[in-house]
């Protein structure tokens, strides 16, 4: 459920530059979890935490497939 939350924060805060500059103000997972909570969010300390692994799996995925690419031509 609360990945799900997480989407939708992500997705709303796309879509509204002013929920966007809201939560840039935050410094911290901590912070930007509570943030999400006083929004009517119901995000997670572990949400996060699986978005950035997630990230940067899919980036690296990304960097060696442009690797790959690359090295044949």
């Amino acid at each position: 459920m609360s990945w799900f939350e997480l989407e939708r924060l992500v997705d709303d805060a796309e879509k509204e530059p002013q929920l966007a500059q809201a939560l840039r103000h935050c410094r911290s997972n901590p912070e930007l979890v509570l943030a999400a909570r006083r929004l009517g969010y119901r995000v997670t300390r572990f949400d996060l935490e699986q978005a950035a692994m997630q990230h940067k799996l899919e980036q690296e995925a990304q960097k060696s497939q442009n690797d790959y690419n690359y090295r044949m031509f």
